[in-house]
């Protein structure tokens, strides 16, 4: 099992916080294909309070499961750090990180067909 720490304001959807921008192109496919192979998504997010319960209602509009919101769950067997563990780390602030800016975006948002590529997902 591979867990992925997932962004989502420019990973998931267009930046619009505290609102829920357009899905980002690709990426409610992707995630499904990631959770479906049985691996572990973590909602690695900056929000909270009613803009984080818009976020999990988009996961849950989409049918996208959450294994952890701002933490793995399994961590706190072995440490007490609140760096969110993952395998993956996937947020379009990352250095590296391949971006497009789609048309009527506010800003660039990451680019899953090239994720999805490196993942080799399709």
């Amino acid at each position: 099992m591979t867990l992925y720490a997932i962004d989502f304001d420019g990973t998931c959807v267009d930046h619009q916080y505290p609102y829920i921008g357009e899905d980002v192109p690709g990426a409610v496919e992707a995630l499904k294909i990631i959770s479906l192979g049985g691996d572990k998504l973590i909602l690695n997010t900056m929000r909270s309070d009613r803009a984080l319960q818009l976020a999990l209602n988009w996961f849950e509009h989409h049918e996208i499961p959450l294994y952890g919101i701002n933490e793995n769950p399994d961590q706190k067997e072995w440490t007490n750090s609140p760096k969110v563990y993952a395998h993956h780390y996937i947020d379009d602030a990352a250095v590296g990180c391949p971006l497009i800016h789609p048309e009527g975006f506010e800003r660039a948002c990451v680019d899953w067909q090239k994720i999805s590529e490196l993942l080799e997902l399709s």
